[in-house]
């Protein structure tokens, strides 16, 4: 079956759900009127279905190889990376100062997602160079922006971001990369970066490396760090690629999945980059480029779900095996329980996750267009999330995907398992989830807790508002809503932020389950009568809906007994 955008659905939510109708009232977004967003929504599903997804299956059985230096894509990639760029979808909310179409963040968050689905080794290329173009308006100079921002808007140039090593992980301020000053306002940078997606490519005239090093007079940790943009070759007088940098590709790692995007070690070698933002101050720089990141990453996972969700159901629908329950029995394994409890526990999920992340990108958007404190906070809040439980959805979905297809699904020639390999990094990368849960019970509640009892008091409102017409689906979902309103509490109560740590990550899933189901009951009432939207709300409220309670008294049990565990308990 071949990959379908999920256009309507998209068009849906913009209408009912996340309220796309409130960032194009604004003055910033104007334009972006329903109209529009419709035509961009379906042209960017056309060119997800023809130009992409024929490349899902080409990308993970021939993937990308490094020959003589120089990475070699697989077969259609460059191709299809030419009509991306060609159709602008690399800079769709970029600043038409440069180029860009300056669309709401929501919009580009939406293609994103389509392209994830059909194609997710290919859509990690202008996902990094979107990351990049952000950084650099928000804190390069204008020389640097005038030179490289038309490039990278056009997709003539590409983008990656530089900051693990061998050494330096999740703990970013243990990097040893150096860049001394060359005396011209550039600097020499020297090190070694793994795990950079699309590290080089055969498509872009140009890769350019936004990459994280300490000045000599660098303090050791985060604040010492400061952000360069390296290019792989020097531009010249006139803006073009010019000599080769002193840098290079080492090797590209073997991977689970994703073959189809080149995972590089990156070797510079005093190579020639320019200071991006003040020295010192790389890590705000960077985080402009990851906080985006990780809501796209989050929309990855939500993507490939889509497709492994089709996926199955085409097989679930044409696969038959043994007497079923419904009708004459003859129907094909769709009709037994589990395999319909499987297929709508995925399509529920999808639901959510995707409707959490528009949520996010709508705040986004308005913090963007208003300059709002609490749309800002609001953004903040949903972003470790969005993240996390769009990425857990993905390994969650595709992972029931091969289990629909039973022992086909282990065979790789069914397609069904390449969705697991490729989605499985995705809750790894920009961020671990428990890296994300712990950002959300720490950073996101310093503020005592007010963004999330604003978006709780908003949840609480609706369901109040809803009791009249769907009094069984709100009155849970009112319930869930103030058992974690009670949890988030305790957490704000602990002063041991490590109390908070042990129980961040159910937390987070379980004030995921909650915004699931508030956005459900929101769908279920934009239906004039009971239809599959209620349906499926339904289904998730009285079966998914539960696990909250388990998760958000996990979240509650603290450190102690964690800890008491000790090494020799776990057999170290």
């Amino acid at each position: 079956m071949p990959y379908r955008a999920p256009v309507s659905d998209y068009q849906f939510l913009f209408d009912h759900v996340v309220s796309l109708s409130a960032v194009t009232a604004t003055e910033r977004f104007a334009e972006a009127d329903k109209d529009m967003t419709d035509a961009i929504l379906t042209e960017a599903g056309r060119m997800c279905e023809e130009v992409m997804y024929p490349l899902q299956r080409k990308g993970d059985l021939g993937g990308a190889v490094l020959e003589n230096g120089r990475v070699r894509s697989s077969e259609g990639f460059a191709e299809a990376y030419g009509q991306i760029a060609e159709g602008g979808w690399i800079s769709t909310s970029a600043d038409p100062e440069f180029g860009g179409m300056g669309l709401p963040h929501t919009i580009t968050t939406a293609v994103n997602e389509m392209m994830s689905g059909a194609c997710l080794a290919l859509q990690l290329n202008p996902l990094m160079t979107q990351g990049q173009i952000e950084a650099l308006e928000h804190h390069a100079s204008d020389e640097i922006k005038a030179l490289y921002l038309p490039k990278l808007i056009t997709g003539e140039w590409a983008g990656t971001m530089n900051l693990t090593e061998p050494q330096a992980g999740s703990d970013v301020g243990a990097l040893r990369s150096r860049a001394e000053p060359n005396g011209d306002g550039s600097y020499a940078v020297t090190g070694q970066k793994i795990f950079i997606t699309w590290g080089d490519n055969d498509f872009t005239g140009n890769v350019c490396h936004l990459v994280l090093a300490r000045l000599p007079d660098g303090v050791p940790g985060t604040k010492g760090i400061s952000l360069f943009i390296v290019p792989r070759n020097i531009p010249d007088e006139n803006g073009e690629p010019g000599v080769a940098n002193s840098l290079k590709v080492v090797s590209l790692e073997h991977k689970l999945g994703l073959h189809g995007s080149p995972t590089a070690v990156m070797q510079f070698d005093g190579a020639k980059g320019w200071l991006v933002g003040a020295p010192h101050d790389g890590m705000r720089a960077m985080f402009t480029m990851m906080n985006n990141a990780r809501l796209g990453v989050g929309c990855q996972g939500v993507g490939v779900a889509e497709a492994a969700y089709q996926h199955a159901l085409a097989y679930a629908l044409e696969r038959r095996q043994g007497r079923t329950p419904v009708g004459d029995g003859s129907g094909t394994i769709v009709d037994h329980a589990d395999v319909r409890r499987m297929l709508a526990t995925m399509k529920a999920e999808i639901f959510a996750a995707r409707s959490i992340a528009m949520a996010c990108a709508v705040a986004i958007d308005m913090g963007t267009a208003t300059g709002d404190a609490e749309w800002k906070a609001r953004a903040a809040f949903l972003t470790p999330i969005a993240k996390a439980f769009g990425t857990d959805t993905g390994i969650a979905v595709a992972d029931m995907g091969v289990q629909v297809h039973g022992g086909m699904g282990f065979i790789e020639e069914t397609g069904a398992a390449q969705y697991s390999r490729d989605v499985r990094v995705t809750s790894i990368y920009e961020g671990t989830n428990g890296i994300q849960s712990m950002d959300l019970v720490g950073r996101k509640l310093m503020d005592g807790g007010e963004a999330a009892y604003r978006l709780l008091d908003e949840i609480e409102a609706h369901a109040e508002a809803a009791r009249a017409k769907l009094p069984e689906l709100a009155e849970p979902v009112w319930e869930a809503t103030e058992t974690l309103r009670e949890t988030t509490e305790w957490l704000v109560a602990k002063t041991d932020l490590n109390d908070r740590f042990a129980g961040s990550v159910p937390f987070l899933k379980g004030f995921a389950r909650v915004l699931g189901a508030h956005y459900h009951l929101c769908a279920a009432m934009a239906e004039e009568t009971q239809g599959p939207r209620t349906r499926l709300a339904r289904f998730y409220i009285t079966r998914q809906l539960p696990e909250h309670a388990g998760l958000l008294a996990h979240a509650m049990r603290g450190a102690e007994d964690l800890y008491a565990i000790t090494l020799d308990d776990l057999g170290a």
